[in-house]
């Protein structure tokens, strides 16, 4: 099973930040935190770390409704929690990389029907925000 969908959009970076992030509160998703990978591998590892990987942000994002469905009927859930979603790009790449996790990954850690409930809704939430985001940049 696969952890994450992907699409690859040809934004630059700061675009498609934007757009992801629009998008997600197009469904209902805020954004928890944000960690900035590359100032982190620049202030932790220098320069070259930084500049090997290119541009890079983790989304912690949230949907209050479904978290607060999810945790209420199994609280330990809360350590795979808020959903990641990912910006990258390359320090040659001419396109960006917008990820999310799979919501399904959940499902293997629980037999209850609620967290697969909650992580159906999940899913199709976040795979409409990568496919408005892919189809917003069509030709």
């Amino acid at each position: 099973m696969s952890y994450a969908h992907t699409v690859t959009v040809p934004l630059s970076y700061d675009e498609a930040v934007r757009r992801i992030r629009e998008l997600l509160a197009e469904q209902g998703f805020g954004v928890l935190s944000e960690i900035n990978v590359r100032s982190t591998f620049q202030a932790k590892l220098g320069p070259e770390s930084a500049d090997a990987l290119g541009d890079y942000v983790i989304l912690g994002a949230c949907n209050p409704v479904l978290a607060q469905h999810a945790l209420t009927t199994e609280p330990d859930l809360g350590v795979l929690l808020p959903c990641n979603v990912v910006v990258r790009r390359g320090p040659t790449a001419s396109e960006t990389v917008v990820q999310t996790i799979d919501p399904q990954t959940m499902v293997q850690f629980s037999d209850n029907p609620v967290v697969k409930e909650v992580a159906d809704d999940a899913d199709a939430r976040l795979r409409t925000a990568l496919e408005k985001l892919r189809l917003s940049v069509r030709p």
